[in-house]
């Protein structure tokens, strides 16, 4: 009790006389302090106007990368990482937590129009906003669910559908490209890799730097089809980042009857040529792998083609899409003469059949016999056709594809 008071006795004393004053932004706060002769006073002046001001907080966490944070978590340095020791243990314990974020998401459920949520809603342009806390408890929930199903998946070794060979990547399919920011699903698309490479390029700070580049093709099997390229330090991230960029640069291939292409086609680009042919309905793809893989993505069910010069697979890709994407339809050809045009089978002898006229209707003076058509004519061909050459694969089997 005698220390309590003498506590007491110490605080009146050191605080009897004092004035203190809290300095706030534009505006003073004063509280006079406990003496003995007067009661409790506080003097208030003009209301605070608290001015806030954003603060970035410079710790290491925001000047190192994730992986060298993880790097110091693990305990990746020293000889034992040199000599490649603990290696499965730590690989289980990294998880990448950049995956499943979204850019504009973040703790608070703020809504930024353009990334986490759509810029237009029912006719009206949206502004930010910021969802209740139970939908953002949610949210948070499902993300972590999300996560721990990956980390699941990620163990499981599920068997992929053989490509082109058994040890490579080409062929391969990746499934639908994943939804898009402001909802829309491409289920109806399958995703094809086409080719899988190492690139390096020289740097001041890291010297020769390897990266992977990928090229996938997208396609729903019904005309619409297209490529990208993805580039990342992995190959899943490349993978990933070529399919979902493919979608977003889709061509529209015209066929004729769902099948095959209008005309024969010869497309260049840079130092290779493809030369492709119609073919009747059941004909197959007689063709390079990759333009198989291509024509299927696209609908294209009959079809020769002859890949010459460089074989590079982007340079393939390149000419297939580039001269699919000019051919000249037969309701083109018809307006642009103003004749119709007829098309002769085999089955059907000398009766034509009309495959297309012209809006303004045929014009009644014919064609010039005596008129060379412009046609380009292979010299190979010419000579196999003309006998002065044989191949030596004439007459062997082939796979029909």
């Amino acid at each position: 009790m005698a220390a309590a008071i003498r506590v007491c006795c110490a605080l009146r004393t050191s605080l009897g006389g004092t004035r203190t004053s809290l300095r706030v932004i534009d505006g003073t706060f004063q509280l006079s302090s406990l003496s003995r002769p007067s009661p409790l006073h506080w003097t208030c002046a003009a209301p605070a106007v608290v001015a806030w001001q954003q603060t970035r907080h410079g710790s290491f966490f925001n000047k190192l990368t994730a992986d060298e944070l993880w790097r110091g978590v693990l305990a990746e340095t020293g000889s034992g990482a040199r000599k490649g020791r603990g290696k499965r243990t730590k690989r289980k314990l990294k998880k990448d937590l950049n995956r499943g974020q979204n850019i504009g998401e973040g703790r608070a459920g703020f809504l930024w129009p353009g990334l986490n949520a759509p810029v237009v809603k029912a006719g009206a342009v949206q502004s930010m906003g910021r969802r209740g806390d139970a939908e953002q408890q949610e949210l948070r929930a499902e993300m972590e669910r999300q996560r721990d199903e990956w980390d699941k998946r990620r163990k499981m070794r599920v068997k992929r559908e053989r490509g082109w060979t058994g040890n490579s990547w080409g062929g391969i399919s990746l499934g639908s490209p994943d939804p898009g920011p402001n909802g829309e699903t491409y289920e109806e698309f399958d995703s094809r890799v086409i080719e899988v490479k190492s690139v390096f390029h020289m740097t001041a700070k890291e010297g020769r730097k390897r990266s992977i580049s990928c090229l996938v093709a997208v396609g729903n099997g019904n005309g619409a089809a297209g490529f990208a390229v993805g580039k990342a330090a992995d190959r899943t991230t490349a993978l990933r980042k070529a399919k979902n960029r493919a979608i977003h640069y889709l061509y529209y291939i015209e066929r004729y009857n769902n099948h095959t292409i209008y005309h024969d086609i010869e497309a260049k680009f840079k130092k290779t040529t493809l030369r492709m042919k119609k073919q009747n309905k059941g004909y197959g793809l007689h063709c390079h792998r990759a333009i198989i893989t291509l024509c299927k993505l696209i609908g294209v069910q009959d079809l020769y083609a002859k890949a010459e010069g460089s074989v590079n697979l982007l340079n393939i890709t390149r000419a297939l899409f580039h001269g699919l994407a000019n051919q000249e339809t037969h309701q083109t050809l018809a307006d642009k003469r103003c004749l119709n045009v007829v098309e002769f089978q085999a089955e059907r002898g000398p009766l034509p059949i009309v495959v297309a006229q012209p809006a303004g209707g045929a014009r009644q003076d014919p064609e010039p016999e005596d008129e060379v058509p412009s046609t380009r004519l292979n010299w190979k061909e010419v000579q196999v056709a003309q006998g002065m050459k044989r191949s030596v694969w004439t007459g062997v089997k082939r796979t029909i594809w």
